[in-house]
């Protein structure tokens, strides 16, 4: 590990002190998270309307809440932020964490700019702190599986992975909020193209993507459902589709499958609409139930050789589990100095091919990388 790349250490016997600036559902989560994992003290949180936010006060009793992330940040001086705001807002709260000597825990996207989050991570570099971006998926034991299978399964592959979600109430009105800057294909979209970029380890050379406005409650130059398409210099290709809004369909809102000449391994989901589950619920969205592995082989006859195998994941952890497991990795990121430098090329990958396919939807054209 490069000096240049090395984050400071801090030592383990002090506990991290943690600021959330950010408080919907995913900040709620890692301040849950940063409460109950040893190694972390969870010593302020930072929202609108703080003062009268009664639930935060039941769940946090203690902790002290702001309405202004610069007097928390002044008045707390934490050893670390978790940034988990709305889009357009990532960046400068990294940044000023960062340059205050925070270490700093961004969900994704890190930025609503290409060039902003490149900011953020020579912030990162130039004040040596750890910078962990959001990429729940990546704790994931399921999908990790699912990115191994897919690397046996020959090139080039096609992937096909959806995330659509039929939204009302509080759920549409955090989704309006989130369009202001971000498209759904860019929110939900980097996981699933790191995903892509994990399984081909290949470059992504061109993106295409349409959009529809299917609402007037959002900006004329906004979009709620868009489909995005990706090919790799290897041969293999992708899409990604994702929508929000009370209109859009349940029934199609989970895809999760990759294809190559040797087969096919697909994400089973049991829990849909059918069982009374929403698409807007976040604690569907990172569940496998169960992991299928189809064999392209046939036998003289023209039959299939093997049958397909169903792996379980019945044991996988819940959404709180995964919010849990990203902090014990950002906590060893601080506590180790670990060169972060490869997670943070990932995340801009992932972002730029995001931002190409919104040119694309806005523009029309296929956009060369």
């Amino acid at each position: 590990m490069s000096d240049t790349n090395r984050t400071t250490t801090q030592q383990t016997g002090s506990p991290i002190r943690v600021l959330v600036a950010g408080l919907g559902t995913m900040g709620l989560s890692h301040a849950r998270a940063y409460r109950d994992i040893d190694g972390f003290s969870l010593v302020g949180l930072c929202t609108h309307r703080a003062a009268q936010r009664d639930d935060l006060a039941k769940e946090f009793p203690g902790v002290a809440r702001y309405d202004d992330f610069g007097a928390a940040l002044a008045e707390l001086k934490p050893d670390a932020v978790a940034v988990c705001t709305y889009t357009e807002t990532h960046a400068a709260l990294a940044v000023k964490a960062l340059e205050a000597g925070a270490h700093v825990f961004c969900e994704k996207p890190l930025a609503e700019t290409i060039e902003a989050a490149e900011r953020v991570v020579a912030a990162a570099k130039a004040a040596k702190r750890a910078l962990l971006i959001g990429y729940i998926l990546r704790v994931h034991p399921s999908w990790a599986r699912f990115v191994e299978i897919g690397r046996t399964l020959g090139k080039p592959l096609a992937m096909r992975m959806n995330l659509n979600q039929q939204s009302s109430g509080s759920f549409w009105s955090v989704h309006k909020n989130l369009m202001r800057s971000t498209s759904p294909i860019v929110d939900c979209g980097v996981h699933y193209v790191d995903v892509m970029c994990q399984v081909t380890q290949s470059k992504p050379v061109a993106v295409h993507a349409i959009g529809a406005r299917l609402t007037d409650e959002i900006a004329p130059s906004m979009y709620n459902y868009g489909h995005l398409h990706i090919t790799f210099a290897d041969g293999s290709v992708g899409w990604y589709e994702a929508a929000w809004g009370p209109m859009i369909s349940e029934s199609a809102y989970f895809v999760k499958d990759m294809i190559g000449p040797k087969g096919c391994v697909s994400i089973m989901s049991k829990e849909g609409p059918s069982e009374g589950v929403a698409s807007q619920d976040h604690n569907t969205h990172a569940k496998t139930n169960a992991l299928r592995l189809h064999h392209a082989e046939l036998n003289a006859d023209g039959s299939f050789a093997k049958r397909d195998e169903i792996i379980s994941t019945a044991d996988e952890p819940g959404h709180q589990e995964l919010c849990e497991l990203e902090q014990r990795r950002f906590l060893d990121a601080i506590r180790e100095g670990r060169d972060l430098s490869a997670h943070h090329e990932d995340a801009l990958n992932s972002l730029r091919i995001v931002f190409a396919a919104d040119e694309s939807v806005r523009t029309g054209q296929v956009v060369r990388l």
